[in-house]
């Protein structure tokens, strides 16, 4: 089989040069030149275009595919001047001139926040643990799924419409999808978690004093139950007016009882059944009597002292421990009672003030792959197979036309030729090693013998 042999560029006389010192006719005979070389090698160069169109198109199909997931966001209403005046310099100006504004007036405005937000470590750490993105990039570290994570999500703000735009890229058009909501989710729980507002701390304020008023109203409320329940103190102003009531009926008994005795006496004898009724009924209503004095106080007699309710004595004393037990209650629950109804006012101004987010586009499904491009990849791919193949064609043919005696080829000699013998003296002392380490055992062997 014959060798093709690479045409020789031949040599072209150089004429005279002018004055200035160049030759317009020579560059274009070394450019015809080349043309023609790689003319008359169009086969290899085909050949270099087809293996790289292969070569290419396999790689551009081994890429995993990835797909967007896209959600734009509102941000709410700024109702202050600051944001007046940006929007009539936006107007005006543009957007240029919106955002140097912004930057020199120091005005704080939601979108910004909100993008700060969702590029935030701790909504970053919240995706990663959820979605188990350290095992879904092949990464160790949390740094480098943050890194990855950072790297496949897109958050701008449009300063001049103010939304939002929020791109997740992933290899799953699912999970792109469930990323993008929780990143939504994720930013209405740090907004709403680090709100900085008066209302906010006004409601904070006011959980930690219900919290502290109610376990004064519990204690307050066992103490009360605890006397009540001790002393028999349902309420001392009835209980005293039916006690008095009581007494008085008892002793307008007993006085109207002596008398009748009296009378009866100066009819009959002591020992007669009328006057000795009529004295039994005055000792019993004297029992009472004594009852309801001295109850629950040690005087009288053992059987007249376990009455269930406290005697006439000490219903004073026990209406001053009694009120003022029942009027720490009463003013623990109108605290309490008051606290509550601003709790609940401060909770809605909370609501009004927290920025809440506006989802304007719920996360899409995406059904078409964002990446790679494979036609670019292809296409890119194969111009790169055919440049190269060109090079190595010119070169080769700049190599065959230089002389023996040409520096350049013969620096590229001594090139290889330094390169061979490298490879020549590494081999060896790769295989030397190689006995050596072989020989090792066999020496030990020999010494143990």
């Amino acid at each position: 089989m014959t060798q093709r042999r690479m045409p020789v560029l031949e040599p072209v006389s150089e004429p005279e040069l002018p004055s200035d010192g160049r030759d317009s006719r020579h560059a274009p005979s070394e450019a015809l030149g080349r043309l023609q070389l790689l003319w008359e090698n169009r086969h290899p160069l085909f050949r270099f275009a087809g293996w790289g169109l292969v070569v290419f198109t396999i790689i551009s199909f081994l890429i995993p595919a990835k797909y967007d997931s896209v959600t734009q966001l509102m941000p709410p209403d700024n109702e202050n001047a600051g944001t007046a005046i940006l929007a009539a310099i936006n107007g005006k100006g543009g957007e240029m001139l919106s955002g140097y504004a912004s930057n020199l007036l120091g005005i704080k405005t939601s979108g910004a926040l909100f993008v700060g937000i969702l590029r935030s470590r701790t909504v970053q750490d919240s995706l990663v643990n959820k979605f188990d993105l350290r095992k879904a990039y092949w990464v160790r570290r949390w740094e480098d799924a943050r890194n990855e994570l950072e790297q496949r999500t897109s958050i701008v703000e449009d300063r001049k419409s103010g939304i939002i735009i929020v791109k997740v890229r992933d290899r799953s058009p699912e999970r792109a999808r469930e990323m993008a909501q929780a990143y939504v989710d994720q930013l209405n729980i740090a907004v709403s978690t680090l709100s900085t507002s008066s209302a906010r701390r006004e409601r904070e304020f006011l959980e930690t004093r219900l919290r502290a008023v109610k376990q004064d109203l519990d204690a307050a409320a066992e103490d009360f139950s605890q006397f009540a329940s001790k002393n028999t103190a349902i309420d001392i102003t009835e209980q005293g007016k039916a006690m008095v009531g009581a007494a008085a009926r008892l002793q307008g008994e007993l006085i109207a009882s002596e008398a009748h005795v009296q009378g009866l006496e100066q009819i009959y004898s002591s020992n007669n059944p009328r006057v000795r009724a009529a004295q039994a009924n005055i000792n019993e209503l004297r029992r009472q009597l004594n009852k309801l004095d001295s109850a629950g106080t040690g005087a009288g007699t053992p059987t007249d002292n376990d009455s269930p309710f406290p005697s006439i004595r000490q219903l004073p004393l026990l209406g001053v421990t009694y009120y003022d037990l029942y009027r720490r209650i009463k003013i623990q629950e109108a605290v309490y009672e008051t606290l509550t109804k601003q709790y609940e006012l401060a909770k809605v101004q909370e609501a009004k003030e927290i920025p809440t987010v506006k989802v304007l586009d719920i996360p899409n499904y995406p059904e078409r792959r964002a990446s790679p491009p494979r036609i670019f990849i292809i296409c890119f791919g194969t111009f790169i197979s055919l440049a190269l193949g060109c090079a190595w064609i010119l070169g080769q043919g700049m190599w065959y036309q230089a002389g023996p005696q040409d520096a350049r080829r013969m620096f590229a000699g001594q090139i290889i030729e330094g390169a061979q013998h490298d490879r020549h003296a590494l081999r060896a002392r790769w295989i030397a090693l190689r006995q050596r380490v072989k020989g090792f055992p066999q020496e030990e062997n020999r010494d143990q013998v």
